[in-house]
């Protein structure tokens, strides 16, 4: 018995280290705004041995986006106090060079200790910046009010629910009413904005989309789907780098953002 609390003791412990707050992880997502919008990695919290994927790819932070100046017209965070982790959308129109990041931050004690970015240009699935950045602008997410805020899990069943409903018909999706999906730069909101136009028609071929890795907002109902995506393009069979930023109120799904990176320019099929 003394053995078995000694473990739930460390159990408790490892999760209480693991545990951020959100004051620290809203401070640090700004410091990443900050630090892209200068092209400065030095304005960030950086833990010495930390890792950085690029589009799925591993680099320096020296030599990656965040070491080019940014000019972002707009952006939208999620703060994981669970994980320790945070999520930032950056809508770059008038940039020099037009583009979408997202950007997944984990940290530890204070430090960030992995980055994992998904950027977006001419090319890329449906890229449309100047499309992107006038539709997030005028969706809505506040916060939720506590007594009205779904469940870690309910948030996450409902995106994954979402995602692998795609080839499998037997899959419920809670979609809301409304429901609008910003896919690249293309909206379906405009279409018929008081119903939900976020169903996906089933893909002609089974996949698996794997690799999921989550962060979950419950003040805002937000969630964030970094995944490999195997069917849109055929030069990476085994999943090109994609992402789905989801706001889910009260277990229904309101809104949909996808960004996803084609290998070959001007990916589908």
């Amino acid at each position: 018995m003394k053995s078995l609390g000694l473990v739930a003791l460390a159990g408790l412990a490892s999760q209480a280290s693991a545990a951020c707050t959100r004051a620290m992880l809203e401070e640090a997502t700004s410091a990443y705004i900050k630090a892209q919008a200068a092209g400065d990695t030095k304005l960030l919290s950086l833990a010495s041995n930390v890792s950085y994927l690029e589009n799925d790819v591993s680099m320096p932070v020296s030599k990656s986006i965040l070491s080019q100046p940014i000019t972002i017209d707009f952006n939208r965070s999620l703060h994981d106090t669970t994980q320790c982790a945070t999520f930032t959308e950056l809508s770059a129109a008038t940039n020099k060079i037009p583009m979408v990041i997202n950007a997944r931050m984990l940290f530890t004690d204070d430090k960030v200790t992995t980055i994992q970015t998904l950027v977006a240009d001419a090319g890329d699935w449906v890229f449309n910046a100047t499309a992107q950045l006038k539709w997030t602008k005028q969706e809505s997410w506040p916060t939720i009010p506590s007594a009205k805020q779904d469940s870690r899990a309910v948030i996450q069943a409902a995106g994954d629910a979402y995602l692998t409903s795609w080839t499998k018909a037997n899959v419920s999706v809670p979609y809301g009413t409304p429901c609008a999906r910003l896919e690249g730069g293309m909206y379906t909101g405009d279409r018929s904005p008081t119903t939900n136009t976020c169903t996906m028609p089933l893909f002609p071929e089974p996949f698996t989309i794997g690799n999921r890795r989550y962060v979950i907002d419950e003040e805002v109902g937000g969630l964030s789907i970094f995944n490999d995506f195997p069917f849109i393009d055929k030069t990476k069979p085994n999943g090109t780098a994609s992402g789905n930023f989801f706001r889910v109120e009260g277990g229904k799904i309101r809104y949909i953002h996808e960004t996803t990176i084609c290998v070959a320019k001007n990916c589908g099929r």
